[in-house]
């Protein structure tokens, strides 16, 4: 390499080392809730049930009839809600921004370190 190559080279490389700016505030975390999540909010009782029934058995599991449904919790990107089923059966309701759930039966939660099935009366998520 000649003279000029090593001295292009050392000017960058200096250049690079002599940053001086400060450093960048951490990202803020921003919730992500989609017109789905928000509209379980707006449902009444007896259509809340309806509709977490109905995301039970889409996904393969049975309910005959949802005795209890509340909201629980946000977890991540998900609105998390709990259906109590005659049957004696609980299951965790995880609603996603795209509108998808996906359910676990709520003996599965403390196992996988997921947040109880318990319904939090008036909770809401942040806006």
């Amino acid at each position: 390499m000649g003279a000029r190559h090593w001295t292009a080279l050392s000017i960058i490389l200096l250049a690079g080392a002599c940053d001086n700016s400060e450093p960048s505030p951490p990202p803020k975390s921003i919730a992500v809730r989609s017109e789905a999540q928000n509209s379980l909010h707006r449902l009444s009782a007896m259509n809340l049930k309806v509709a977490l029934r109905r995301a039970i058995y889409d996904s393969g599991k049975a309910c005959n009839t949802v005795t209890e449904a509340g909201y629980v919790q946000e977890y991540g990107n998900l609105s998390m809600w709990t259906a109590s089923c005659k049957s004696g059966r609980s299951f965790a309701i995880f609603v996603g921004p795209d509108g998808t759930a996906q359910v676990r039966d709520c003996k599965e939660m403390e196992p996988l370190k997921l947040p109880a099935c318990t319904i939090r009366a008036g909770a809401k998520p942040a806006s």
